[in-house]
């Protein structure tokens, strides 16, 4: 009966394996290109909430530049009034990514690439930052940034390099 009860079990388990297995990388690919999409289209309409749902609840946030490190949670707080401020038209907000290596399999991602946040000032001023970055992502129900890295500044020519 043990050992039934043991063959069952391993069944149980392997198929529930099995059924991760079936996510191929392209279907990753673009799962997270959709997730991409999504975090770019709420920074581009200042949808807070909606930003905030992107991020997994124990996230965290490394910035290479400042040399700090911390949890998403209290960098949102921080971020919010922005996100306002595009929602309310103050401002213009967008931010595009590009990836150069992309790894993981059906329920994880670390994403390695830049992001190119162009911002319009009420003066019709226009800024755009190039950021290396680093991103690693969990698959729960939905896929959730759990560490964004921030490494560096970049340049026009490495953002156009990762076309």
């Amino acid at each position: 009966m043990k050992r039934t009860f043991a063959l069952l079990i391993a069944l149980i388990v392997s198929a529930g394996c099995s059924s991760n297995i079936q996510l191929t990388k392209s279907d990753r690919v673009s799962e997270l290109d959709r997730y991409w999409q999504e975090v770019s289209r709420c920074v581009g309409e200042g949808d807070f909430e909606g930003y905030k749902a992107t991020c997994h609840k124990d996230g965290v946030i490394v910035s290479g530049n400042s040399g700090k490190c911390m949890p998403l949670s209290v960098v949102l707080k921080k971020w919010k009034k922005d996100f306002d401020n595009t929602r309310s038209g103050k401002v213009k907000g967008n931010v595009e990514f590009r990836f150069g290596t992309r790894l993981g399999d059906s329920t994880t991602a670390h994403e390695t690439g830049m992001f190119c946040y162009t911002s319009t000032k009420p003066d019709g001023s226009i800024e755009k930052d190039y950021i290396h970055l680093e991103a690693l992502l969990l698959k729960q129900d939905k896929w959730l940034i759990m560490m964004e890295y921030q490494k560096s500044i970049g340049t026009a020519q490495e953002w156009n390099a990762l076309k």
